[in-house]
Protein backbone atom coordinates (compact mmCIF):
# COMPACT_ATOMS: atom_id res chain seq x y z
CA UNK A 1 0.00 0.00 0.00
CA UNK A 2 0.89 3.50 -0.61
CA UNK A 3 1.82 5.40 2.73
CA UNK A 4 -0.99 7.82 2.61
CA UNK A 5 -3.24 4.92 2.14
CA UNK A 6 -1.54 3.86 5.91
CA UNK A 7 -1.94 6.74 7.59
CA UNK A 8 -6.35 7.29 6.66
CA UNK A 9 -6.79 3.84 7.53
CA UNK A 10 -4.83 4.55 11.01
CA UNK A 11 -6.60 7.86 10.91
CA UNK A 12 -9.72 5.92 10.26
CA UNK A 13 -9.45 3.82 13.88
CA UNK A 14 -8.65 6.68 15.70
CA UNK A 15 -4.75 6.54 15.78
CA UNK A 16 -2.32 9.04 14.47
CA UNK A 17 1.17 7.90 12.11
CA UNK A 18 4.84 9.36 13.16
CA UNK A 19 7.81 9.04 11.09
CA UNK A 20 10.18 8.16 13.40
CA UNK A 21 14.09 6.77 13.92
CA UNK A 22 17.02 7.22 11.49
CA UNK A 23 14.87 8.18 9.04
CA UNK A 24 13.81 11.57 10.51
CA UNK A 25 17.72 12.01 11.96
CA UNK A 26 18.84 11.63 8.36
CA UNK A 27 16.45 14.05 7.03
CA UNK A 28 18.11 16.74 9.44
CA UNK A 29 21.39 15.62 8.54
CA UNK A 30 20.46 16.45 4.86
CA UNK A 31 21.01 12.58 4.20
CA UNK A 32 18.80 10.47 2.14
CA UNK A 33 17.18 7.96 4.13
CA UNK A 34 17.10 4.08 3.54
CA UNK A 35 14.45 2.71 5.55
CA UNK A 36 11.30 4.57 7.47
CA UNK A 37 10.02 3.19 10.54
CA UNK A 38 6.78 4.53 12.13
CA UNK A 39 5.17 4.85 15.21
CA UNK A 40 1.30 4.66 16.16
CA UNK A 41 -0.57 6.11 19.08
CA UNK A 42 -3.42 6.48 20.43
CA UNK A 43 -4.91 2.87 18.78
CA UNK A 44 -5.42 -0.54 20.40
CA UNK A 45 -3.52 -3.69 18.47
CA UNK A 46 -7.19 -5.31 18.36
CA UNK A 47 -8.06 -2.68 16.12
CA UNK A 48 -4.65 -2.09 14.29
CA UNK A 49 -4.99 -5.97 13.30
CA UNK A 50 -8.44 -5.87 12.16
CA UNK A 51 -7.57 -2.82 9.72
CA UNK A 52 -4.03 -4.71 9.06
CA UNK A 53 -5.16 -8.56 8.42
CA UNK A 54 -1.69 -9.75 6.77
CA UNK A 55 0.67 -7.20 9.19
CA UNK A 56 3.29 -9.65 10.30
CA UNK A 57 3.85 -9.38 14.14
CA UNK A 58 7.40 -9.34 15.06
CA UNK A 59 7.38 -7.73 18.55
CA UNK A 60 7.26 -9.99 21.37
CA UNK A 61 7.26 -7.68 24.71
CA UNK A 62 5.04 -5.10 22.89
CA UNK A 63 3.52 -4.68 19.57
CA UNK A 64 5.96 -4.39 16.09
CA UNK A 65 4.85 -5.17 13.07
CA UNK A 66 5.77 -5.35 9.42
CA UNK A 67 3.83 -3.85 6.71
CA UNK A 68 4.70 -3.06 2.87
CA UNK A 69 4.40 0.26 2.26
CA UNK A 70 5.56 2.22 -0.47
CA UNK A 71 7.03 -1.43 -1.50
CA UNK A 72 9.23 -1.97 1.21
CA UNK A 73 8.98 -4.02 4.29
CA UNK A 74 8.40 -1.30 7.35
CA UNK A 75 8.47 -1.10 10.64
CA UNK A 76 5.07 -0.01 12.62
CA UNK A 77 5.58 0.06 16.66
CA UNK A 78 2.86 1.18 18.96
CA UNK A 79 3.94 3.97 21.40
CA UNK A 80 4.75 2.91 24.53
CA UNK A 81 6.35 3.42 28.17
CA UNK A 82 8.93 1.56 29.25
CA UNK A 83 9.76 0.58 33.19
CA UNK A 84 12.77 -1.02 34.00
CA UNK A 85 12.09 -4.12 36.00
CA UNK A 86 15.75 -5.90 35.95
CA UNK A 87 18.95 -6.00 34.44
CA UNK A 88 20.18 -5.77 30.42
CA UNK A 89 18.39 -4.89 27.16
CA UNK A 90 15.47 -7.74 28.68
CA UNK A 91 14.93 -6.39 31.87
CA UNK A 92 11.99 -3.97 30.97
CA UNK A 93 7.86 -3.98 31.57
CA UNK A 94 6.63 -1.81 28.41
CA UNK A 95 3.15 -0.50 28.22
CA UNK A 96 1.32 0.55 25.09
CA UNK A 97 -2.06 1.36 25.43
CA UNK A 98 -3.97 4.01 23.26
CA UNK A 99 -3.34 7.16 26.19
CA UNK A 100 0.42 6.34 25.38
CA UNK A 101 1.79 9.98 23.53
CA UNK A 102 4.09 10.86 20.83
CA UNK A 103 6.21 12.34 23.47
CA UNK A 104 5.97 9.85 26.02
CA UNK A 105 7.55 7.17 23.29
CA UNK A 106 10.50 9.58 22.61
CA UNK A 107 11.25 10.14 26.12
CA UNK A 108 12.23 6.32 26.45
CA UNK A 109 14.73 6.51 23.63
CA UNK A 110 18.31 6.67 23.72
CA UNK A 111 19.75 9.82 22.86
CA UNK A 112 18.25 13.36 21.51
CA UNK A 113 18.70 12.80 17.78
CA UNK A 114 16.91 9.58 17.75
CA UNK A 115 14.41 11.20 19.77
CA UNK A 116 12.80 13.10 16.95
CA UNK A 117 9.66 12.80 15.20
CA UNK A 118 6.84 13.85 12.26
CA UNK A 119 3.31 13.38 12.50
CA UNK A 120 2.17 12.32 8.96
CA UNK A 121 1.20 13.52 6.58
CA UNK A 122 1.00 17.02 8.08
CA UNK A 123 4.89 17.01 8.11
CA UNK A 124 5.22 18.77 12.09
CA UNK A 125 7.89 18.00 13.62
CA UNK A 126 7.48 16.39 17.16
CA UNK A 127 10.98 17.48 18.93
CA UNK A 128 10.48 17.63 22.76
CA UNK A 129 14.25 17.19 23.77
CA UNK A 130 16.10 19.60 21.38
CA UNK A 131 17.22 16.97 19.01
CA UNK A 132 17.55 18.93 15.70
CA UNK A 133 19.26 21.34 17.80
CA UNK A 134 22.02 18.95 18.76
CA UNK A 135 22.21 17.37 15.39
CA UNK A 136 23.00 20.88 14.00
CA UNK A 137 25.50 21.34 17.06
CA UNK A 138 26.44 17.72 16.13
CA UNK A 139 26.25 16.46 19.49
CA UNK A 140 25.03 13.21 20.72
CA UNK A 141 23.36 13.95 24.17
CA UNK A 142 20.93 11.62 26.26
CA UNK A 143 17.58 12.11 26.27
CA UNK A 144 17.05 10.87 30.09
CA UNK A 145 17.70 8.99 32.63
CA UNK A 146 16.58 6.15 31.16
CA UNK A 147 19.50 5.86 28.76
CA UNK A 148 21.09 3.70 31.77
CA UNK A 149 18.37 1.15 31.25
CA UNK A 150 19.49 -0.40 28.34
CA UNK A 151 23.96 -0.45 28.86
CA UNK A 152 24.80 -1.38 25.02
CA UNK A 153 23.46 2.22 24.61
CA UNK A 154 26.41 3.40 26.20
CA UNK A 155 28.24 1.66 22.84
CA UNK A 156 25.99 3.09 20.93
CA UNK A 157 26.64 6.36 21.36
CA UNK A 158 30.35 5.77 20.59
CA UNK A 159 29.88 4.43 17.36
CA UNK A 160 27.63 6.77 16.38
CA UNK A 161 29.71 9.54 17.65
CA UNK A 162 32.97 7.72 14.83
CA UNK A 163 30.12 6.95 12.66
CA UNK A 164 28.18 10.79 12.27
CA UNK A 165 31.54 12.52 13.69
CA UNK A 166 29.28 13.82 16.54
CA UNK A 167 31.06 14.47 20.01
CA UNK A 168 29.65 13.05 23.00
CA UNK A 169 28.53 15.64 25.71
CA UNK A 170 29.77 15.39 29.15
CA UNK A 171 26.75 14.67 30.88
CA UNK A 172 26.30 11.37 28.48
CA UNK A 173 29.44 10.42 28.84
CA UNK A 174 28.93 10.27 32.75
CA UNK A 175 25.47 8.47 31.60
CA UNK A 176 27.44 5.97 29.33
CA UNK A 177 29.87 5.48 32.60
CA UNK A 178 26.87 4.19 34.63
CA UNK A 179 26.98 1.11 32.40
CA UNK A 180 29.58 -0.52 33.07
CA UNK A 181 28.33 -2.91 35.87
CA UNK A 182 25.95 -4.14 33.29
CA UNK A 183 27.34 -3.96 29.96
CA UNK A 184 29.88 -6.83 31.87
CA UNK A 185 26.72 -9.14 32.04
CA UNK A 186 25.79 -8.90 28.81
CA UNK A 187 25.54 -10.92 25.80
CA UNK A 188 28.84 -10.43 24.00
CA UNK A 189 27.05 -10.96 20.99
CA UNK A 190 25.44 -6.95 21.37
CA UNK A 191 28.95 -6.15 21.68
CA UNK A 192 30.65 -7.44 19.11
CA UNK A 193 27.53 -5.97 16.90
CA UNK A 194 28.38 -2.71 17.96
CA UNK A 195 32.24 -3.13 17.34
CA UNK A 196 31.22 -4.87 13.83
CA UNK A 197 29.47 -1.21 13.34
CA UNK A 198 32.15 0.76 14.44
CA UNK A 199 34.85 -1.03 12.36
CA UNK A 200 32.73 0.47 8.81
CA UNK A 201 32.62 3.98 10.07
CA UNK A 202 35.29 6.70 8.48
CA UNK A 203 37.29 6.53 11.36
CA UNK A 204 36.79 3.50 14.01
CA UNK A 205 39.39 5.13 16.77
CA UNK A 206 36.62 7.72 17.92
CA UNK A 207 33.97 4.58 19.19
CA UNK A 208 37.06 2.63 21.09
CA UNK A 209 38.74 6.59 22.51
CA UNK A 210 35.14 7.30 23.78
CA UNK A 211 34.95 3.92 25.48
CA UNK A 212 38.00 4.65 27.36
CA UNK A 213 36.54 8.32 27.83
CA UNK A 214 33.84 7.35 29.49
CA UNK A 215 35.72 3.81 31.50
CA UNK A 216 33.90 1.56 29.53
CA UNK A 217 37.22 0.28 27.16
CA UNK A 218 38.38 -1.97 30.06
CA UNK A 219 34.87 -3.59 30.70
CA UNK A 220 34.28 -4.24 27.00
CA UNK A 221 37.55 -4.31 25.25
CA UNK A 222 39.80 -5.54 27.34
CA UNK A 223 42.54 -6.34 25.30
CA UNK A 224 42.69 -3.18 23.67
CA UNK A 225 42.99 -1.29 27.20
CA UNK A 226 45.91 -3.40 28.10
CA UNK A 227 47.85 -1.32 25.36
CA UNK A 228 47.35 2.58 26.85
CA UNK A 229 50.47 3.42 28.94
CA UNK A 230 52.65 0.34 27.21
CA UNK A 231 55.49 2.97 25.94
CA UNK A 232 57.50 2.00 22.48
CA UNK A 233 60.34 3.46 21.15
CA UNK A 234 59.66 7.04 20.08
CA UNK A 235 62.24 6.71 17.02
CA UNK A 236 59.47 4.12 15.67
CA UNK A 237 56.66 5.46 17.03
CA UNK A 238 56.85 9.15 17.93
CA UNK A 239 52.46 8.88 18.82
CA UNK A 240 53.08 7.36 22.29
CA UNK A 241 52.04 4.01 23.76
CA UNK A 242 51.18 0.68 21.60
CA UNK A 243 47.17 1.84 21.95
CA UNK A 244 47.71 5.07 20.20
CA UNK A 245 49.86 3.63 17.81
CA UNK A 246 46.74 1.12 17.05
CA UNK A 247 44.46 3.97 17.04
CA UNK A 248 46.28 5.76 13.93
CA UNK A 249 46.93 2.43 12.55
CA UNK A 250 43.59 1.35 11.92
CA UNK A 251 42.18 4.76 10.95
CA UNK A 252 44.83 5.20 8.44
CA UNK A 253 43.84 1.52 7.18
CA UNK A 254 39.95 2.40 7.07
CA UNK A 255 40.83 5.58 4.96
CA UNK A 256 41.99 2.76 2.22
CA UNK A 257 40.13 -0.06 2.97
CA UNK A 258 36.77 -0.69 3.91
CA UNK A 259 36.37 -3.89 5.08
CA UNK A 260 35.72 -4.67 8.40
CA UNK A 261 37.92 -7.45 8.44
CA UNK A 262 40.95 -6.28 7.06
CA UNK A 263 40.43 -3.14 9.52
CA UNK A 264 40.17 -5.48 12.72
CA UNK A 265 43.25 -7.27 11.67
CA UNK A 266 44.68 -3.41 11.46
CA UNK A 267 43.33 -3.34 15.01
CA UNK A 268 44.89 -6.42 16.70
CA UNK A 269 48.09 -5.99 14.83
CA UNK A 270 50.10 -5.04 17.71
CA UNK A 271 47.90 -6.71 20.15
CA UNK A 272 50.54 -8.48 21.95
CA UNK A 273 52.08 -5.44 23.55
CA UNK A 274 49.77 -5.11 25.64
CA UNK A 275 51.25 -8.01 27.66
CA UNK A 276 54.50 -6.89 27.49
CA UNK A 277 56.53 -6.74 31.16
CA UNK A 278 56.85 -3.92 32.42
CA UNK A 279 60.41 -4.15 32.53
CA UNK A 280 60.96 -5.15 29.16
CA UNK A 281 59.49 -0.98 28.12
CA UNK A 282 59.56 0.28 25.66
CA UNK A 283 60.49 -2.65 23.84
CA UNK A 284 58.06 -5.30 23.01
CA UNK A 285 60.41 -8.03 22.11
CA UNK A 286 58.03 -11.58 21.27
CA UNK A 287 55.05 -9.41 20.94
CA UNK A 288 53.72 -11.44 18.12
CA UNK A 289 53.40 -14.72 20.14
CA UNK A 290 51.83 -13.08 23.12
CA UNK A 291 49.63 -11.12 20.57
CA UNK A 292 47.76 -14.60 19.73
CA UNK A 293 47.86 -15.63 22.54
CA UNK A 294 45.75 -12.54 23.26
CA UNK A 295 43.61 -13.19 20.44
CA UNK A 296 42.83 -16.77 21.29
CA UNK A 297 41.52 -15.22 24.99
CA UNK A 298 39.61 -12.85 23.29
CA UNK A 299 37.65 -14.86 20.83
CA UNK A 300 37.24 -17.32 23.80
CA UNK A 301 35.51 -14.32 25.88
CA UNK A 302 33.88 -13.35 22.61
CA UNK A 303 33.59 -15.61 20.02
CA UNK A 304 35.09 -13.52 16.74
CA UNK A 305 33.85 -14.51 13.08
CA UNK A 306 36.41 -17.89 11.64
CA UNK A 307 37.75 -15.80 8.82
CA UNK A 308 38.65 -13.04 11.11
CA UNK A 309 40.21 -14.70 13.59
CA UNK A 310 42.42 -16.17 10.49
CA UNK A 311 43.13 -12.98 8.63
CA UNK A 312 44.58 -11.20 12.29
CA UNK A 313 46.47 -14.41 13.35
CA UNK A 314 48.60 -14.13 9.76
CA UNK A 315 48.91 -10.49 10.22
CA UNK A 316 49.99 -10.74 13.55
CA UNK A 317 52.45 -13.03 13.14
CA UNK A 318 53.90 -11.56 9.72
CA UNK A 319 53.34 -8.09 10.12
CA UNK A 320 57.41 -7.20 11.57
CA UNK A 321 58.63 -10.14 8.83
CA UNK A 322 57.20 -9.17 6.12
CA UNK A 323 58.60 -5.94 5.18
CA UNK A 324 61.81 -7.11 6.23
CA UNK A 325 62.90 -10.16 4.59
CA UNK A 326 65.86 -10.84 2.64
CA UNK A 327 65.79 -14.77 1.68
CA UNK A 328 63.87 -15.35 -1.50
CA UNK A 329 62.81 -18.80 -0.25
CA UNK A 330 61.03 -16.62 2.57
CA UNK A 331 59.56 -14.02 -0.11
CA UNK A 332 58.29 -16.62 -2.03
CA UNK A 333 56.08 -18.46 1.31
CA UNK A 334 55.01 -15.21 2.28
CA UNK A 335 53.51 -13.94 -1.07
CA UNK A 336 51.76 -17.33 -1.42
CA UNK A 337 50.44 -17.57 2.64
CA UNK A 338 48.97 -14.59 1.72
CA UNK A 339 46.50 -16.11 -0.66
CA UNK A 340 45.48 -18.87 1.90
CA UNK A 341 43.73 -16.58 4.28
CA UNK A 342 40.44 -14.20 3.31
CA UNK A 343 42.67 -11.55 2.67
CA UNK A 344 43.99 -10.65 -0.77
CA UNK A 345 47.46 -9.22 -1.24
CA UNK A 346 46.31 -5.17 -1.51
CA UNK A 347 44.23 -6.11 2.26
CA UNK A 348 47.59 -7.09 3.33
CA UNK A 349 49.55 -4.22 2.29
CA UNK A 350 47.31 -1.79 3.26
CA UNK A 351 48.34 -2.88 6.68
CA UNK A 352 51.87 -3.31 6.44
CA UNK A 353 51.77 -0.23 4.58
CA UNK A 354 50.45 1.83 7.44
CA UNK A 355 52.24 -0.30 10.38
CA UNK A 356 56.21 0.76 8.44
CA UNK A 357 55.05 3.61 6.08
CA UNK A 358 55.78 1.94 3.14
CA UNK A 359 56.19 -1.26 1.39
CA UNK A 360 59.49 -3.50 0.38
CA UNK A 361 59.78 -4.48 -3.31
CA UNK A 362 58.24 -7.46 -3.53
CA UNK A 363 55.40 -6.43 -1.10
CA UNK A 364 54.83 -3.85 -4.08
CA UNK A 365 54.52 -6.13 -6.92
CA UNK A 366 53.29 -9.19 -5.33
CA UNK A 367 50.49 -9.48 -7.10
CA UNK A 368 52.81 -9.39 -10.46
CA UNK A 369 54.77 -11.88 -8.85
CA UNK A 370 52.21 -14.35 -7.37
CA UNK A 371 50.49 -14.37 -10.69
CA UNK A 372 53.80 -15.78 -12.14
CA UNK A 373 54.33 -18.45 -9.15
CA UNK A 374 50.75 -20.28 -9.22
CA UNK A 375 51.93 -21.29 -12.95
CA UNK A 376 54.41 -23.52 -11.14
CA UNK A 377 52.32 -26.42 -10.60
CA UNK A 378 52.38 -30.19 -9.86
CA UNK A 379 51.21 -30.75 -13.36
CA UNK A 380 55.21 -29.66 -14.33
CA UNK A 381 57.33 -31.49 -12.19
CA UNK A 382 59.20 -35.07 -13.12
CA UNK A 383 56.99 -38.35 -13.19
CA UNK A 384 59.27 -39.81 -10.90
CA UNK A 385 58.38 -38.11 -8.01
CA UNK A 386 55.92 -37.98 -5.16
CA UNK A 387 54.40 -37.24 -2.53
CA UNK A 388 56.26 -34.49 -0.52
CA UNK A 389 58.71 -34.73 -3.40
CA UNK A 390 56.67 -33.04 -5.44
CA UNK A 391 55.96 -30.10 -2.46
CA UNK A 392 59.63 -29.26 -2.72
CA UNK A 393 59.63 -29.57 -6.28
CA UNK A 394 57.40 -26.84 -6.98
CA UNK A 395 58.60 -24.75 -3.83
CA UNK A 396 62.34 -24.63 -5.61
CA UNK A 397 60.87 -23.95 -9.19
CA UNK A 398 59.17 -21.10 -7.55
CA UNK A 399 61.93 -19.69 -5.84
CA UNK A 400 64.19 -20.50 -9.07
CA UNK A 401 61.05 -17.97 -10.92
CA UNK A 402 61.04 -15.57 -8.01
CA UNK A 403 65.00 -15.19 -8.72
CA UNK A 404 64.71 -14.44 -11.92
CA UNK A 405 62.17 -12.34 -11.47
CA UNK A 406 64.58 -10.31 -8.89
CA UNK A 407 67.19 -9.67 -11.77
CA UNK A 408 64.22 -7.88 -13.60
CA UNK A 409 63.27 -5.87 -10.43
CA UNK A 410 67.57 -4.76 -9.95
CA UNK A 411 66.94 -3.24 -13.30
CA UNK A 412 63.84 -1.02 -12.71
CA UNK A 413 65.01 -0.04 -8.99
CA UNK A 414 67.68 -0.12 -6.23
CA UNK A 415 67.41 -3.10 -3.90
Amino acid sequence: MRELHFIQRINSIGGKVYLVGGAVRDKFRGIAAHDKDYCVAGVNEADFTKAFPRALKVGNSFPVYLIKIDDKSCEVAFARREIKTGTGYRGFMATFDPLVTIEEDLYRRDTTMNAIAIELPSGKIIDPYNGVKDIKDKKIRAVSEHFVDDPVRALRAARQSAQFNFDITDDTIESMHKCAAEIASEPTERIFKELNYALQTDKPSIFFKNLERASLLKVTFPELYQMIGKTQPKEFHPEGDAFEHTMNIVDEVSKVNPKPIVRFAALVHDLGKGATPEDMLPHHYGHEERGLTVLSEWNRRMTLPHEWIKAAKFVIKNHMRAPLLTRPGKIVDLIINIKSINLSIDDFNDIIRADHNGLPYYLENAQNILDKLLKVSGRDCPDDLCGKEIGEWIRAERIRLFLNLLEEFKCQIKI
